[in-house]
């Protein structure tokens, strides 16, 4: 099971093309200044198989991949190991982000989770380092890691783009990386 705090099936900003989007719930780590403290709880919030959450991506038509964010992805990494296996499978690309350092993903189940991404933004946010311009990033002491062949730099956009959705329910999810000027 996942434990999960929501899902967007397709969203243009967290990562390069038509992206499904899953965050967990989940973190251990609460940087001061997060985005989405709702997730830090490790109390259940959504409990989805795998299996049904891979189906459910699977489904979802003109997808280029699968974005893990959060809460801590790394924090469920077994189950997520088996979701990003799912998706690599069947020719999708996984991104995901993380609070951790590369060098902290040092477990057994984090170096499987790590093997199946293709782009990893590492760090945990840093308001001291806090920039609304870059790219995939929310503080400038964070990575953007290429650990495949599949993404490179030329795969970034050139500017920070932000999406906003809102669901049948009249719930309002604001995802991505909003500019200076979007902020104000």
């Amino acid at each position: 099971m996942l434990n999960i705090a929501r899902t967007i099936p397709r969203s243009a900003v967290n990562g390069p093309g038509e992206r499904f989007v899953v965050w967990v719930q989940g973190c251990s780590l609460h940087c001061p200044g997060c985005w989405n403290p709702d997730t830090w709880s490790h109390r259940p919030r959504t409990e989805v198989p795998v299996h049904d959450l891979a189906e459910t991506i699977l489904a979802t038509e003109g997808i280029e991949g699968i974005t893990l964010t959060g809460g801590e992805p790394f924090e469920q990494a077994a189950q997520l190991a088996i979701l990003a296996s799912r998706v690599r499978a069947a020719g999708l690309s996984v991104m995901a982000f993380t609070g951790f350092e590369l060098n902290e993903l040092d477990s057994p189940a984090r170096k499987e989770l790590l093997a199946l991404c293709d782009i990893l933004v590492a760090g945990r946010f840093r308001r001291a380092d806090r920039s609304l311009n870059l790219v995939w990033r929310g503080s400038s002491n964070q990575t953007v890691h290429f650990l495949t062949e599949r993404y490179s730099l030329a795969s970034m956009p050139g500017k920070t783009a932000c999406e906003i959705h809102i669901g049948a329910d009249g719930s309002v999810t604001v995802t991505g990386f909003p500019s200076s000027e979007v902020m104000e």
